[in-house]
């Protein structure tokens, strides 16, 4: 049976989180130890429970799944994530390595390899949805573990700004946003300012067409 491997569920929709459970329910080994509605919830769940693995959505609310696992790997490096999503996508794929996931399986495949998925990273081994070449595969690990060019700006925020760029996009007011990130309406307003000037934008729409372009938030 192997041993007992604790897993959070983190998607912001409750009948997926289900799905999920149910696909996990055929083996005894895998404990569900809890459940999470967006990144920000997770991150403190991770922290709390020290799960074994983090499967995790991307789109999501606050804080999206890649900026979650940006950090969940940081704060708690044991727990392995995998990201359980419906894109099919080599740029998703390539985001997902950065952020530190080991594991990407699509919803649509959940069913059949999101067990395997989990064995697998558990052991340290990367797994990807079967319907991506090996050679795609092994072409964005390879890249992934280059440098970075410094003109993709989305790495050039800090994970504080990206997480304030989200909140923008999702059309929160600086107060809003000081209150979800525990900070003043003074230094959200800074933030703002400050993001607008490093990005070259000029408006709130701005902000949303390049939270949409690098995965931030969903289109």
């Amino acid at each position: 049976m192997g041993e007992e491997i604790r897993i959070l569920i983190v998607d912001d929709h409750e009948i997926i989180r289900q799905g999920i459970r149910s696909v996990l329910d055929t083996r005894k080994n895998l404990v569900v130890c809890g459940e999470a509605v967006n990144g920000r919830e997770a991150i403190a769940m991770t922290e709390e429970l020290k799960p074994d693995v983090v499967i995790m959505d991307v789109g999501m609310p606050e804080l999206n799944g890649l900026e979650a696992t940006r950090q969940i790997t940081k704060l708690v490096p044991t727990a392995q994530v995998v990201i359980l999503t419906m894109h099919e996508s080599e740029h998703l794929m390539h985001e997902v390595l950065l952020a530190g996931a080991i594991g990407y399986v699509l919803k649509s495949d959940a069913g059949s390899v999101l067990v395997d998925a989990i064995e697998n990273v558990c052991h340290g081994k990367p797994f990807f949805t079967s319907k991506m070449s090996p050679t795609v595969v092994k072409s964005i690990i390879e890249e992934s573990r280059g440098v970075r060019s410094a003109k993709h700006k989305n790495f050039l925020l800090t994970p504080r700004e990206r997480e304030t760029v989200q909140l923008i996009a999702e059309g929160k007011s600086s107060k809003e946003v000081a209150s979800i990130l525990g900070i003043s309406t003074k230094t959200a307003e800074t933030h703002r300012t400050n993001l607008m000037r490093k990005l070259d934008v000029h408006s709130v729409s701005e902000i949303v067409r390049y939270a949409i372009r690098n995965g931030i938030i969903d289109a």
